[in-house]
């Protein structure tokens, strides 16, 4: 399981990837600094707290999880 601060640090470097390109996209289609940058922080802003919240239901769903407990059948020696 993640910690909290693992996943808000995913989270955020993550989406400054994201938020970086959705800003150089919005810049060459309006060509304007101010709005492009606009774009670009309403995106980190918003898809931040999706991804936190994403992450932290994942963080309960055993789906696709292995266990690794050494009396798990098939690993005892």
């Amino acid at each position: 399981m993640e910690s909290h601060i693992r996943s808000i640090a995913k989270a955020v470097t993550w989406r400054l990837l994201g938020s970086v390109a959705t800003f150089a996209i919005a810049w060459l289609v309006t060509r304007r600094l101010p709005q492009a940058a606009a774009v670009g922080l309403g995106d980190l802003v918003m898809k931040v707290g999706a991804y936190y919240v994403h992450e932290r239901i994942w963080a309960h769903i055993g789906f696709g999880r292995v266990s690794r407990h050494p009396l798990d059948i098939g690993e005892a020696n």
